[in-house]
């Protein structure tokens, strides 16, 4: 917020602890209605039986409120293959709900008599044995027969731009676009993907395109580029000029054959919610961009390749991603700036949960990124290729075209409102309890 957002430190470290506090007002609601569904000491063993369902609708409260479901405990099993295959079900909740289960076992075994103490704990660490030798299980590899071409860009985020730098960034793109390293001469591709960036890449400006069209020319190849997709005022709803944060697709003629926008954009980070209220924190979004929203998670049809497009924050959306797959999308791509996230760890968080979503849906993912780490990763959720991070380079990532759906695919986050109707009859019940227990 101080570094890309210009805010001054002590506003930014405010923001910071605001933006803590606020998430971690679910956190504490999951305690307060753990306590509410307990209603005493006798009931301890109550409260671990509805803690799972509870964690689960606290999660889908973050997700669908706050917009932001950053790691949910479930996450912890992306590495975890034979386990992760439950995702297919019941989509990242039903993983996180296994956990919660598992210790709310080991937690019950404290609350028994001690004679029995030995039989849960025994239980409980047989299962965690069971559940995580899934880490050690080979499964099959998934045949690719597609290759990408996935250009890591390493645009600093603060870089500043002159026509003779943005001439020369064009020109090694291009360059390694089709000369890529390790590559044979003449390799074809069946795609090749340019990340969202921190660059001055117009959809609507001449000289970008001209650029960009020549390459899918020469290359004979569809390109998907990050880019910014502008709408006139004459065609904006708006009756204003509006800026999107896109994904452009040309055509192996050079044409501009489909557009992807931005549809769930970054909460002052790309729009500033609340904005009458907040007039300050105009500064955040200077950097990136004020954006307007997508309106369609419609796949692009790349010569008969349906797809499935989403770009950066998208990703942590189990129910928004399964959109692009259950509309028709062969494979999925994400396109996203991690840079950022300087040299946190966040990047590696992110690029864990956006495999999750390959893993839910059944499908390849090309994740192209503008610093690192890009990857092709299978249906399993494994990473097959990937690049180092913070220099320029490309990656031939293998991948297929899939056209089976996973049941999560069909029916979304169908466990985590099952999960939020449990949790809710268990709070209403408490209720009709106490208030049915006669008053001395």
């Amino acid at each position: 917020m101080h570094k890309y957002g210009g805010l001054p430190i002590p506003l930014a470290l405010l923001v910071l602890i605001i933006a803590c506090m606020y998430m971690g007002l679910y956190h504490g609601l999951f305690g307060l209605l753990l306590a509410m569904i307990a209603g005493g000491k006798a009931s301890e063993r109550r409260a671990l039986v509805f803690a799972p369902f509870l964690w689960v609708a606290v999660e889908l409260a973050r997700t669908r409120i706050s917009a932001f479901p950053w790691e949910l405990l479930g996450y912890a099993q992306t590495d975890n293959p034979a386990l992760a295959r439950l995702a297919t079900l019941t989509g990242v909740y039903g993983l996180s709900f296994e956990i919660m289960l598992v210790n709310c076992v080991f937690a019950a075994a404290f609350l028994v008599a001690k004679e029995r103490r030995k039989w849960l704990l025994a239980a409980a660490s047989a299962a965690v044995i069971v559940l995580q030798a899934g880490h050690w299980l080979p499964l099959p590899p998934v045949p690719a027969d597609h290759t990408a071409l996935l250009v890591q860009q390493n645009i600093p985020a603060e870089q500043g731009w002159t026509t003779d730098y943005f001439q020369g960034t064009l020109r090694d793109l291009t360059w390694i676009s089709l000369h890529p390293p390790g590559s044979k001469d003449g390799q074809q591709f069946d795609l090749i993907v340019w990340p969202e960036s921190p660059s001055p890449f117009f959809l609507n400006d001449s000289s970008f395109r001209e650029v960009v069209a020549a390459l899918a020319r020469q290359s004979r190849t569809w390109l998907l580029v990050g880019a910014i997709g502008v709408e006139s005022a004459s065609a904006s709803p708006q009756q204003h000029s509006e800026v999107f944060n896109s994904a452009g697709l040309i055509s192996p003629s050079g044409e501009l054959a489909a557009r992807y926008d931005k549809t769930h954009l970054v909460p002052f980070g790309e729009y500033v919610p609340f904005k009458r209220f907040l007039p300050f924190m105009d500064m955040l979004t200077d950097q990136i961009g004020n954006f307007g929203w997508g309106h369609s998670r419609e796949p692009l049809d790349a010569g008969g390749q349906k797809l499935g497009v989403f770009i950066c924050y998208e990703s942590i959306f189990p129910d928004e991603v399964r959109e692009y797959v259950q509309r028709g999308a062969g494979v999925i791509i994400n396109l996203t700036n991690d840079g950022w996230y300087g040299d946190s760890g966040a990047w590696k968080q992110h690029l864990q949960m956006t495999r999750m979503r390959a893993i839910e849906n059944g499908r390849w993912l090309l994740v192209g990124t503008n610093t690192g780490m890009t990857a092709s990763v299978d249906p399993y959720g494994r990473i097959i290729a990937a690049t180092g991070r913070q220099f320029r380079t490309a990656l031939a990532a293998p991948y297929a075209l899939l056209s089976s759906t996973t049941f999560f695919t069909r029916h979304g986050d169908w466990f985590a409102y099952l999960c939020a109707i449990i949790s809710a009859g268990a709070v209403l019940a408490r209720f009709l309890v106490r208030n049915r227990i006669p008053q001395s």
